[in-house]
């Protein structure tokens, strides 16, 4: 056993403390990442042995320690060796969960000791914090919390060891300045009280694993070798799952095919939150999107779509009926429309008439491109695309993009606008506001499939509170970020995920100069929610992105001259 048996399995470290109990000897237990160890670091693992006579380390496992972060830079092995190296250090294990909560049963600890700047939102924080002192308690132990130095690991990491792209520092240090992580935090958990309806097609994503085998003899065709399957919940199923990871409140109304349905393995898929209103296309089957991926490197060869040519039309009247009935229940509307037939000129007319929020997203792919442009609306509050998407729009692929977004919100009477570019981040507009550039905050990319739904889904959630847009454009981003890391649509972002994302990306504000003021931006205080006028296209006083916001007063605000935009260039992104 490395560094004199300090580093145990789990399982077998009960018996160790069972036996160390029986002699009088008290317990301390702590659980984390660990992931850099700094002098601030070690004096508080002093401070906690100094609480008892043996200190016990659970640290999260590699693929449980991301929490919303970056993945550590020190896989689990490593970490735990770094600890067993301190001579405060009495026993490390490797947690098998992701929480302390599961670890604090198995240590059963005479003092449990946990900091007092855990990421996540302060509810949630409160929640496990909760479970942790009843476990602790209910084995006769106590909570002890410490306070951090200064230093934490997470902190120096991102600073001297960045995981995020180079362009993203000069972003951050600007966005920390007018925002805290408790504001960002703020306009997320007000999503929870959202009630939000999702439309558009339900797709089954199949990935089969492969392996190739070369060029067939015979013929000019790439052989592969079958290895394994796998089935995702996408399209709009996707991003209502990824809309009930906030909001308390969701719908969905989707068509499935009668012959081969899925229904099933959707409804097995879909989070219980989501309140599915399927509609069944007779002689159909669900829409199914078949790749071929070969394993290492991940890497899509082809794909097969299994979809039928059109709705019939008493398909079409059925789902007008049904949406008619239920568009009335909601604050919020989200649209993803994959141009497959199912949302038809009269259905895209009805969305278009309702007072409601409505947040458009029309994808570009294989089987409809040219033909699903967002055009096809005459009005929308919030619009998110890719730029191919808006480009296709304009039949531009040269002109100056901001330019092309002022247009295209002028022409869907739309006061709020982001844009998808890749490797460049994002681009945002509103016309009391104008142009905000939001850098991309990874450099790692598993895969794109299922990462522009998870943006769109808590963007439009953000955007339908009348969020600032640079702060839409963060969330959207610190999203999308963990989102391109997660194979197809197998799991979405969490809230507790997500406010980890923010909590590292924000880490950048302690660069700033001690006692540096944070404006009061980003909060809105007014009753009521949507029923207020949440989602007006006023501006809020104060700025954002850098620009002058008109005050909230009433007065309307005219277009905003188009601001100069120096556009970020990333280093290549890797594929793995």
């Amino acid at each position: 056993m490395a560094k004199d048996g300090k580093i145990r399995p789990l399982e077998t470290l009960s018996g160790v403390l069972a036996s160390a109990r029986a002699q009088g000897r008290s317990i301390v237990h702590t659980h984390g990442v660990f992931d850099l160890l700094h002098i601030g670091a070690i004096r508080h693992l002093e401070q906690a042995k100094a609480l008892g006579d043996i200190l016990v380390i659970t640290i999260a496992a590699d693929d449980d320690a991301a929490g919303g972060q970056p993945r550590p830079l020190f896989n689990q092995d490593m970490r735990a060796e770094a600890l067993a190296a301190l001579s405060c250090v009495d026993h490390v294990a490797v947690g098998k969960w992701p929480r302390a909560a599961d670890a604090i049963q198995a240590v059963r600890p005479d003092v449990y000791v946990r900091w007092d700047d855990e990421a996540g939102a302060e509810e949630e924080r409160a929640e496990v914090r909760a479970t942790e002192e009843a476990l602790v308690r209910a084995s006769g132990g106590r909570v002890v919390s410490l306070p951090r130095t200064g230093l934490k690991s997470a902190g120096l990491t991102h600073r001297y060891l960045p995981a995020f792209p180079s362009e993203a520092g000069g972003f951050l240090g600007s966005f920390c300045s007018r925002y805290s992580a408790e504001q960002v935090s703020g306009w997320l958990q007000r999503t929870a009280s959202l009630r939000v309806l999702l439309v558009g097609e339900a797709i089954i994503d199949e990935y089969q694993y492969c392996e190739t085998l070369g060029k067939s003899g015979k013929e000019p065709v790439l052989a592969v070798r079958y290895v394994s399957d796998e089935k995702f919940a996408g399209g709009i199923l996707a991003t209502a799952n990824q809309a009930a990871a906030f909001s308390d409140h969701v719908g969905l109304l989707t068509l499935l095919g009668a012959q081969e349905s899925h229904e099933q393995f959707i409804r097995e898929k879909l989070d219980p939150k989501v309140d599915a209103m399927f509609l069944f296309v007779p002689g159909a089957r669900t829409i199914l999107k078949r790749r071929l991926v070969e394993t290492y490197p991940f890497q899509k060869l082809f794909e097969i779509y299994f979809m039928e040519p059109e709705v019939p039309e008493t398909v079409s009247k059925a789902l007008y009926a049904r949406l008619a009935a239920v568009l009335p229940r909601y604050d919020a509307v989200v649209v993803t429309d994959y141009g497959h037939g199912m949302l038809t000129p009269e259905i895209i007319e009805l969305l278009c008439s309702q007072d409601c929020f409505l947040a458009i997203n029309t994808q570009t792919n294989a089987a409809n491109q040219g033909f699903n442009t967002v055009s096809k609306y005459r009005r929308a509050d919030y619009v998110c695309l890719s730029e191919k998407e808006l480009r296709l729009e304009a039949r531009n692929r040269s002109q100056d993009l901001r330019l092309l977004m002022a247009q295209a919100a002028e022409k869907l009477s739309c006061k709020r606008m982001l844009i998808t570019r890749g490797r460049e981040g994002c681009l945002c507009y509103h016309p009391g506001q104008g142009f905000v550039a939001v850098p991309p905050f990874t450099n790692r990319v598993v895969d794109r499939i299922g990462a522009g739904d998870a943006l769109l889904a808590v963007s439009a959630l953000c955007a339908a509170q009348d969020a600032p847009m640079d702060l839409i454009g963060f969330v959207g981003n610190a999203v999308g970020a963990q989102a391109v890391e997660i194979v197809g649509n197998r799991s979405v972002i969490g809230r507790e995920a997500l406010a980890g994302q923010i909590d590292a990306l924000m880490n950048y504000s302690n660069s700033r100069p001690s006692g540096a003021a944070r404006p009061a931006v980003g909060h809105d205080d007014r009753p009521g929610g949507l029923s207020s006028g949440v989602h007006g296209s006023r501006a809020r006083a104060g700025k954002t992105g850098g620009e002058e916001m008109a005050p909230d007063d009433g007065r309307p605000v005219g277009p905003a001259p188009l601001q100069p935009f120096v556009g970020t260039q990333c280093q290549e992104v890797p594929t793995w």
